[in-house]
């Protein structure tokens, strides 16, 4: 099954980054132009120049933020700004960080992962991915020749076994940081061949599941595809294997958030026929926000486990919709028929295919009307400000049911999952060369 292997790490070193918190920079796929900006000022040798480069208007095929992204590693690599680290090194990663006042520690293991194809189902995916995405990560693979930030992964840590010997890793860290936002993050290089062999040991007999980062695994296979045709012996080759962080599904910090839906672009005759739809699949309560705690309320009820129940703001400004859905052979068949049984009964596929789709007329594909994002209140005060029109807030998913559905070469409707917080681009690097 999975092959795991230590690698020589690439991170910041030296005196001209006494700072790393300031050089970091989160994964490509939460930087926001107004963010690209702030990384760009906070430092001259923030991680955005690599991970996700600022375009130019004059960009040409020879000089672009690709090429500028590559020129800028082997730069920085010349200049002792990014060190190779001697040894071949498991990294322990404990990621701490705070949500809704509560403080957690996620413990991670970045690593090298043979790439396998999908249907090996040695790694297995949860959701889909689109093309544009996948498009922009080949491009930067193929100048930069390194993975820049770790895919999410989870595996099962069988007896503990894992753990334990990771338990011992209490000393000096290799290096730590502390971000502007409070997280925390603490790295240790784990280079002792009996305990890289323990843990390869332990993971070798079962498969890994993608949390976070299914483009980037599908941009990894496509480079492999294209570096294999030159190279069809290396077998050991280093574009053979993508950097990961694994960490154990039981794992307390692993907090799963539920990507809330937001729609506009919905025409005004297909609006004011849903109240009247709604019925025909939903049991439906009002609630009005002139209620006590009524935000509270529904987030405890989301939190909570039970029949499917979300609810929707839009419709009404002074009150909200609870909907429990009353038959699930109906929704069943109003669905994709090669979907498993476990997909039909996920919230999010009811209110995609259901709501969306069927009763809206929206596609779920169209980025231009449809958004998302883990907070509640961001997406009420959205419709609110009629940046948008209709709010769908869900239950987020458990890992457990992400494992089920993986299992039977399933995949979630896309954006069902947000793993919170993302591992930061620049910690560690993984060379491909």
């Amino acid at each position: 099954m999975a092959e795991i292997r230590p690698f020589r790490g690439v991170h910041y070193s030296g005196p001209l980054v006494q700072d790393l918190a300031k050089v970091i920079c989160p994964p490509y796929d939460i930087i926001t132009p107004q963010l690209q900006q702030e990384l760009y000022h906070r430092s001259e040798y923030n991680f955005v120049r690599v991970e996700y480069g600022r375009e130019l208007p004059q960009d040409t095929a020879t000089d672009n933020r690709y090429t500028r992204a590559a020129t800028t590693l082997e730069e920085w690599l010349q200049q002792g700004i990014f060190q190779i680290d001697q040894a071949p090194a498991i990294y322990l990663h404990d990621h701490f960080f705070t949500h809704r006042g509560q403080e957690y520690k996620r413990r991670g293991m970045m690593v090298r992962v043979r790439l396998e194809p999908w249907d090996r189902m040695v790694v297995r995916p949860h959701e889909g991915t689109l093309a544009q995405p996948k498009s922009d990560r080949v491009s930067l693979l193929r100048v930069l020749q390194a993975n820049t930030s770790p895919i999410l992964a989870m595996f099962e840590d069988r007896d503990h076994q894992v753990a334990s010997l990771l338990e011992s890793r209490t000393g000096k860290p290799q290096f730590s940081l502390t971000e502007t936002n409070g997280e925390r993050h603490c790295v240790w290089a784990i280079t002792e061949p009996p305990v890289i062999h323990q843990i390869s040991q332990n993971l070798i007999g079962q498969p890994l599941y993608i949390a976070d980062g299914h483009h980037r695994y599908e941009s990894a296979l496509a480079y492999q595809r294209e570096q294999s045709a030159s190279s069809p012996t290396s077998g050991d080759a280093a574009f053979n294997f993508v950097m990961m962080t694994l960490v154990d599904f039981t794992d307390p910090g692993l907090l799963i958030l539920a990507p809330h839906r937001l729609l506009r672009g919905i025409s005004r005759p297909a609006l004011n026929e849903l109240p009247a739809k709604l019925p025909a699949f939903f049991d439906i309560e009002e609630l009005s926000l002139s209620l006590p705690d009524v935000w509270q309320r529904i987030e405890h009820s989301l939190l909570a486990a039970g029949e499917t129940r979300f609810f929707l703001f839009g419709l009404k400004a002074d009150s909200v919709l609870a909907l429990k859905l009353r038959d699930l052979n109906l929704a069943s068949r109003m669905m994709p028929y090669f979907h498993s049984e476990t997909y039909k009964r996920l919230d999010v596929s009811i209110t995609d295919h259901i709501i969306i789709e069927n009763l809206l007329g929206v596609t779920t594909q169209d980025e231009t009307t449809i958004a998302y994002t883990h907070d509640i209140m961001d997406a009420v005060n959205r419709v609110r400000d009629q940046e948008y029109q209709l709010a769908f807030l869900l239950k987020p998913v458990k890992s457990t049911v992400i494992k089920a559905i993986a299992d039977v070469s399933d995949r979630m409707p896309r954006k069902s999952t947000y793993f919170y917080p993302k591992l930061p681009a620049g910690l560690v690097l993984n060379l491909l060369r």
